[in-house]
């Protein structure tokens, strides 16, 4: 448990996407980098609550995330911070997210980045958009199970 521990650990989250989404399959991706954004990444300055996914000419694309560059790391380099980050799968992950997101209606959402091995790895969910009475019933649940938890501590007091 703690050798993963020191081989994975998480850069950003996209906590909005849990949210908005029925997540039915993750897939690890890796992600082409340049030097600026592998040091602004692991100095945490990460941001993926307004990116996703696109899959484009036979290849996946990482579109919206914004990477803060580092003063100190950028400075013979013009920093894009929203540029388009290609990422790295293999060919039948491919097809069958190409399938799932043209024919199927699926969208591509990127859940988390983290460290693997000294890479950067970014989750990717496929997953549907949750209409808004879904929302309003898992909030319902979620409030319902917290509830339930309370009274059943109180009850063993």
């Amino acid at each position: 448990m703690a050798d993963k521990e020191a081989n994975a650990r998480t850069i950003a989250l996209n906590r909005r996407a849990r949210h908005d989404y029925h997540i039915d399959e993750r897939y690890e991706a890796g992600v082409a980098l340049m030097g600026w954004e592998v040091k602004a990444l692991r100095a945490g300055r990460l941001q993926l609550s307004e990116g996703y996914v696109l899959m484009k000419g036979n290849e996946a694309w990482l579109l919206g995330s914004h990477i803060a560059p580092l003063n100190s790391a950028s400075t013979h380099v013009i920093a894009d911070p929203t540029r388009t980050r290609k990422l790295l799968l293999n060919r039948r992950e491919i097809d069958h997210l190409t399938g799932a997101v043209e024919r199927k209606g699926f969208a591509l959402i990127p859940l988390a980045m983290y460290w693997k091995n000294g890479r950067a790895k970014l989750e990717i969910g496929l997953g549907r958009g949750k209409k808004e009475h879904d929302k309003r019933a898992a909030e319902k649940d979620r409030d319902w199970q917290r509830e339930k938890g309370r009274t059943l501590r109180a009850r063993n007091r």
